[in-house]
């Protein structure tokens, strides 16, 4: 068995046509049917049912298929790990999160990590689908909500995060430490747009307590809405530990209470991809990161109480 002809094989399987697979191959059909043969008679067993001009994937060849990409992905973890020897300090690095939260985590962090580390490559991509782009090998490390367990998948939990309202500091709710998650529909709002990842989180809770929030002003970028906030505008639920470590003296935070929106925030990344040293120093940077910026707000509010 040639690993040749597993790669033939996996490109039938994944176009479940011999004549598109030979292109993609640039091969021959013949010679990608011949090896497709000769992996057969190896085995002993048919991988593909042959009919007419459709075919399908047997039993054993499921199996082959799953034990195939297996391998394939050995080699690619072992290619990897191979080639940073040559370049330890090196490498590059995609990092994907949600619509938003580059303002909470990255604004400072990738400048003191460029500082530390400025032999490393970084690309930031935000995205509403952080998951399926780690799936997919598109982006390396994700940085999102907390998803259900799946294979080939790593979750390290980063942060506990919880939303709290905006306000102007001359507001007469702003002397308030905490109002009921329902008395925001009694406030005048801007918000991000429907389809943002935050607006989408309040908006559920909304629905779970029986309410809609119609905001005044909807806009897609952070430093819009904490303007509008600081201008009195409208009131804005944003994260906790953002507005925290913001720390804009127009702004009053105050806490939503029953219930108090929340997330849970984790990094993922494939777990069958070599973790070279840009990842693996990236991680550990984020973390670090993200414990220095929750200690100093509790600092803050117990230096506040």
């Amino acid at each position: 068995m040639e690993l040749r002809q597993l790669e033939y094989f996996i490109a039938v399987c994944e176009e479940m046509h011999f004549s598109r697979a030979s292109e993609k191959l640039c091969t021959t059909q013949s010679n990608l049917s011949q090896q497709i043969k000769l992996l057969e008679s190896e085995l002993g067993v048919p991988l593909f049912d042959r009919m007419g001009k459709r075919i399908a994937m047997t039993e054993a060849g499921k199996v082959l298929l799953e034990q195939s990409r297996h391998v394939f992905s050995h080699l690619a973890y072992a290619r990897d790990a191979i080639a940073e020897m040559k370049n330890v300090q090196g490498g590059t690095l995609t990092i994907g999160v949600l619509p938003g939260d580059a303002d909470l985590l990255f604004e400072a962090l990738l400048v003191e990590f460029h500082r530390t580390y400025p032999q490393l490559s970084l690309s930031v991509i935000e995205s509403t689908k952080v998951l399926e782009q780690v799936i997919s090998g598109t982006i390396d490390i994700g940085v999102t909500t907390t998803p259900p367990p799946a294979e080939r998948m790593t979750v390290l939990p980063l942060f506990h995060e919880e939303f709290a309202l905006a306000i102007r500091a001359d507001h007469p709710l702003a002397k308030e430490k905490a109002i009921p998650f329902a008395g925001l529909q009694h406030l005048k709002m801007v918000m991000f747009p429907p389809d943002h990842q935050v607006r989408q989180v309040i908006s559920r809770y909304c629905l779970q307590e029986g309410f809609r929030l119609q905001p005044h002003i909807e806009t897609t970028t952070l430093s819009s809405l904490l303007t509008l906030v600081e201008q009195g505008i409208g009131a804005c639920v944003l994260p906790r530990l953002l507005l925290e470590n913001l720390n804009r003296k127009e702004i009053a935070i105050i806490s939503l209470l029953d219930p108090t929106p929340c997330q849970d925030i984790c990094i993922v990344h494939r777990s069958d991809r070599y973790m070279g040293f840009a990842a693996r120093t990236f991680i550990d940077t984020l973390t670090a990161y993200i414990q220095t910026a929750i200690a100093h707000t509790k600092k803050h509010s117990k230096s506040v109480t």
